[in-house]
């Protein structure tokens, strides 16, 4: 670090600034959100075209789905969604080809639109999973384990 660089980081230090916020990411969130009707739709719209930041909010009536873009959180949005009194939720659909296991039976959703399926979590939140980096599993079957056999 030369003379310039050193006096550089003893100015930051010796300052008093404010803390820097962070900048919002450009983000782009689906929702599912229940409309039936335009005055739905409209209300939905205008609820979120009010949020700060939100550069554009597109809404498909048929497929329940309303998208906004802009620098947003998720959950903001998701809340601001729920505040008109529709039943909101994250898009839960992921397309057909994007799916690396498309026949497990929790991802097919009869409300799914076409082409469609239902996002399922690779290590599901119930049930057990054997993971390899688990001690108990890697060692069970280990020579160094003096109750091995009595496993098997």
């Amino acid at each position: 670090m030369g003379v310039g660089g050193t006096l550089e980081y003893i100015s930051e230090m010796m300052s008093i600034d404010k803390p820097k916020k962070k900048k919002k990411q450009f983000t782009t969130v689906e929702l599912k959100v229940r409309m039936d009707c335009e005055g739905c739709e409209m209300k939905v719209k205008n609820t979120l075209s009010s949020m700060s930041g939100v550069k554009s909010v597109e809404i498909n009536r048929k497929q329940q789905k309303v998208t906004v873009t802009g620098y947003v959180e998720p959950n903001k949005v998701l809340k601001k969604a729920k505040s008109t009194g529709k039943k909101a939720e994250i898009w839960p659909y992921v397309p057909y080809n994007l799916v690396s296991q498309p026949y497990a039976a929790q991802a097919y959703d009869k409300k799914a639109p076409p082409g469609f399926v239902r996002r399922v979590d690779q290590y599901p939140a119930t049930g057990t999973v054997a993971r390899y980096d688990d001690p108990s599993y890697v060692n069970m079957f280990s020579d160094d384990n003096p109750n091995a056999c009595s496993i098997m």
